[in-house]
């Protein structure tokens, strides 16, 4: 069996942070999120890191984190890009924002070849518990087929104020995820979250009410399955929405588990999931960070 290899999505615009998120400081040593990320599947046994990225960051995320880890395990570049399209798309002029999380896992193939794999957001904060869940599953026997989802308690999920975007997931008695349900403008309750939705009403979500994070171990024959699922949405998607279309991975799993392509088991984790969407939110994850550390968690210096 191949060993597997972690792919992290680092491609996004960080329209609404300001700047490059992915790549800004998060504590007084200089760590950026993607360290502790990379640190945490390192322990777990993962020895080789594929950063999926624009080109024209290249440089900056070449100094910021490539350089560095490249001393504790291998590091390797993958590139989103828009003109990375099946044959017969064209996008429309002016189009600048990335086609979604689906085409990213597919611009990262080439790189990540006929191995097993993890796939992970740049900017969010797993834990350590997730990827000891993901090493454990992507070097264990299962079917071709066979996926992995890291789940989530919504209350773990949320920020201090302010309200986000979470997909609830649905699973079935024997731990398999059946579906995930966006729901926006998700907000802290006594009783975990509530969702407001476009007509103004609420919708209660309950604390230990598990939710996706983007935190997946795929077996390499999903890369088929998405691909087919990318050539059936994205010109449709473009027609509807030639701006701002993105073709998303929960979508596109969901569909494949909706027509009995892939069964993906849902692993739960209790570590806090947090992140850095608005400039707001790095106060509070560098606090975290710190509390972390005095926990014993993370040394100061990760990568002695």
């Amino acid at each position: 069996m191949e060993k597997p290899v972690l792919v992290i999505m680092a491609a996004g615009m960080s329209s609404r942070y300001g700047s490059l998120k992915q790549i800004d400081p998060v504590d007084e040593e200089g760590h950026i999120i993607i360290d502790f990320s990379v640190f945490d599947a390192h322990r777990a046994g993962f020895d080789e890191v594929i950063f999926l990225i624009k080109k024209n960051i290249s440089g900056a995320f070449h100094a910021a984190i490539g350089d560095r880890v490249s001393k504790y395990l291998k590091v390797s570049y993958a590139y989103q890009e828009l003109d990375m399209l099946p044959e017969g798309i064209t996008l429309p002029e002016g189009r600048e924002k990335p086609l979604g999380t689906t085409h990213a896992v597919l611009c990262a193939r080439p790189a990540v070849g006929t191995r097993p794999f993890a796939v992970i957001n740049a900017d969010d904060y797993y834990g350590p518990e997730a990827f000891e869940h993901l090493y454990k599953f992507l070097t264990s026997e299962h079917g071709a087929n066979e996926h992995l989802a890291v789940g989530y308690p919504v209350e773990n999920t949320l920020p201090e104020n302010g309200e986000v975007t979470r997909g609830v997931c649905q699973v079935n008695g024997e731990g398999y995820l059946t579906s995930i349900v966006e729901r926006m403008r998700i907000a802290r309750a006594d009783c975990g979250a509530v969702a407001t939705e476009d007509d103004g009403t609420t919708i209660a979500i309950p604390k230990g009410t598990t939710v996706s994070m983007n935190c997946w171990g795929f077996s390499n024959s999903i890369f088929d399955i998405l691909d087919d699922s990318f050539r059936r949405n994205i010109a449709a998607g473009l027609e509807r929405n030639p701006m701002k279309y993105e073709d998303l991975l929960p979508v596109a799993v969901c569909s494949a588990i909706q027509a009995g392509k892939v069964r993906v088991h849902v692993e739960p984790t209790h570590d806090a999931w947090f992140g850095v969407t608005h400039k707001d939110d790095k106060p509070v994850v560098m606090q975290k960070l710190k509390e972390l550390k005095q926990k014993g968690v993370y040394t100061d210096k990760l990568w002695n």
